[in-house]
Formats: C-alpha cells, structure tokens, sequence
C-alpha cells in the first residue's frame, strides 16, 4: 500500500493532544513527523502513568507520539533558534498548539517561519482562536465542554457534567490534520502555503451546533437530562439486572419496532407521539416504561430481544470489559506495541481509519526521549563535536 502523505515532513511542536495528535494523524498517513520537546521532556509525555511507580513515559505520550521521531531542544536560547531555522527549512508542515505569544517568543508564529521558508504550512491550535476576547486565554478541553453549552446539556437536576474523555481535543486535532492535508493539496495546486487555525472553543460548539441553532430560533432554553434525549425515543440508558443498556431510537420505524417489542404499539396512535420532536417531549413517559422493561431482564437477555427486532442499543461497559470485548479484537483496532520498560507491549489504538489502497496502520512506537537528536542533528549539518558542545550548552 502506498504511503499518501511519503517525503512531507512534520515538526510537532505540540503539547497533549490537540497538537501532537493532529501529527500523529499526519504521521499515519505517513508523513516524517519529528516531535520536538523540552530538554527534561514535556509535560505530556508523563500522563496517565503505566506503571505502578507512576514514573516513566505515560500513556497519552505512548498514544500520540506514535510513528514519530523525537528530539530535545531550547528554542528559547540563540543556538536553539539557529536550530529551528534549520529544521524549517527542511519541513513542510509545523505544528503548535502554544499561545500566540509563545509562538511568537520561540519564532514560530507564521511571519517567522514565512521568512524562513516561504511555503511553510503552520498548524495552530489554541483554546479560543487568534480573535476575539478570549484569544489569549489558556487552557484545556473541559473549557471547550464547559463554554459550549454541552456540560449544561449533559447535566442532571442543574448540576452540569463533564464527559470524561477528552472529546474536544481529539475533535480538535481530526480538525487540524483534515485542514493541513487541504494546505498541502492547496500547495501543491499554487505553491503557497498557509496557516491552518483550529480551537478547542471552535470544535466544541461544531458539536454543540444544532442545539445552539435551536436555542437561537425558538429561545426553549432547556435543561440537561443526563443520558436521555430531548429529540427522540426511547433515548436513555436503562438499568437491568446485572448492568446498564444504552437505547436510541430515531424515527417512526424504530419507535413502531420499540412499542411492539413492549407490548405498547396503542402508543402509535398517540398524538404525544407522532414524530420525533413529540416523542423527545414526552420521554420521561417513554423512558420510564422502557425502564421496567429493562428491570426485568439481564443486559443480555435485554440486547438480545431489541437485536432481533433490529432496535439500537448496547451495554453500558467498563474500560476492563471493552479492552475484553471480542468485536474490539476482530476489528484489530488495538495493537501491542513494545516500548523500553514494557516489553510485553503496550496497547495502543490504530487509526480508525482504514482505505483499500492507502496505508494507515502504526508504523513503530513513539520516541523515547531525545531518542532521535544526534541523528537529526547531524542530518542538519552540525558535526559530532557541535552536537556535543550544543548538549553542554543545554541546547539540545
């Protein structure tokens, strides 16, 4: 298979994910992608600890630094700009999820690299985008949950509730490789290059998008209900007896299949219930009902039945269950990666992206730190003894 983004290199100078994995994304496509990072390591490669001394590189590290090189340098002191202006030279594409001001200290904002190299491609995430009030706020994907009105949405008795993965960060970086890949093909048709700008505050209302549309035109001002839906149902999740089963039915079909599975299809002719909206505005009826339902039987024994009238649900399940679960191994989405003090093996999730004639797949674990240094170093022209004199220097 080919390699799409072959002989495009990458300079990640991210921090935790909206950055780094937006990279790591370009990377599986297979770009060059060289992460560059503080001399004691950066904060993100110690997150979620796997060990049980909590030391070591981390999990999020082992994640989104797949597929790349890695080097250490102070872009803050003169020799480690001389440095950075090498490596741009050499680039296509960088990538920075820092504050403007940051950008601008280190000589990375998009003038700098410009005058560097005139087709430079620069990435630029940040919190709240480059305009506005906010701009020079910092921050991390809960205040992209917070401040879009989904925590409220999701929140129960007016208590909000934040989801616990980090949905907008991730959104954020899918955002960030889709716009670089567009730059390039832009680059590639004009010769010109471009800053690509994406925000956590952006991707999180992209998400909270039709409820905000909704507010705007009719001002309903509604409340969170926790897991169940405001638009449709059954939409909830439902106790049984050894567990939890999340149901969603969209439609008229679905919601005849549901009401004949219960033994309550005299809901068809209900005027409470005649289209989704209606249904939505009555749930707590619905979701109470489907409720005893669910009560009586296993999670299981639930599943089962809606599978075979074809109604969407599944089982509400634990990390531990997932990791266990045998369609997650017939998918392949999980591979074991052997990393220096986890020989066995780390378990780390593919892209989740996979084309008939583009190869996708890990190539090799992520860097350990400063792994690659000497070796890039060299390939930028510093001979052995610079090297050596730089690291004295705390440089590299």
């Amino acid at each position: 298979m080919q390699n799409i983004l072959s002989g495009i290199r990458v300079l990640d100078f991210g921090r935790y994910i909206a950055g780094p994995y937006c990279a790591t994304v370009l990377a599986d496509f297979g770009a060059e992608v060289i992460r560059i990072e503080k001399l004691a390591g950066s904060e993100d490669r110690y997150v979620t600890p796997l060990t049980e001394e909590q030391t070591g590189d981390g999990g999020l590290f082992q994640q989104i630094g797949q597929n790349k090189l890695g080097i250490t340098l102070n872009p803050m002191k003169e020799e480690g700009r001389e440095v950075v202006k090498r490596l741009v030279k050499t680039a296509d594409v960088v990538v920075a999820n820092l504050p403007i001001e940051t950008l601008q200290a280190m000589g990375l904002d998009y003038e700098s690299l410009k005058a560097i190299k005139e087709d430079i491609i620069l990435t630029h995430a940040s919190v709240f985008g480059d305009e506005g009030p906010y701009k020079n706020r910092v921050g991390f994907d809960g205040l992209g949950q917070a401040m879009s009105g989904v925590m409220h949405m999701s929140g129960k008795d007016g208590e909000p509730r934040k989801l616990y993965g980090p949905w907008v960060d991730f959104t954020t970086a899918m955002m960030g490789a889709v716009g670089t890949m567009a730059a390039l093909q832009h680059r590639e048709k004009t010769g010109e290059g471009q800053l690509v700008g994406t925000s956590l505050f952006g991707s999180a209302i992209l998400i909270s998008s039709v409820t905000l549309m909704e507010q705007a035109m009719l001002q309903l001002n509604r409340v969170g209900t926790a897991n169940r839906g405001q638009g449709a149902g059954p939409a909830d999740t439902f106790k049984t007896k050894d567990g939890w089963v999340l149901v969603q039915s969209l439609g008229m079909p679905l919601f005849e299949r549901w009401t004949k599975l219960i033994g309550e299809d005299h809901w068809l002719d209900d005027p409470r219930f005649q289209t989704d909206q209606q249904r939505g505005d009555h749930n707590h009826i619905i979701s109470e009902r489907m409720a005893t339902w669910c009560a009586e039987r296993t999670t299981k024994e639930a599943i089962a039945a809606m599978d075979e009238v074809r109604l969407p649900c599944g089982p509400v399940m634990s990390p531990q269950e997932v990791l266990e679960d045998p369609h997650l191994a017939a998918m392949g989405l999980i591979k074991k990666v052997p990393y220096p003090g986890f020989e066995d093996g780390v378990p780390l999730t593919e892209l989740p992206i996979k084309m008939s004639k583009t190869d996708t797949s890990m190539k090799h674990r992520a860097p350990t730190l400063g792994e690659h240094t000497d070796n890039i170093m060299a390939e930028l022209g510093y001979s052995s003894e610079e090297i050596a004199e730089l690291r004295s220097k705390r440089v590299v």
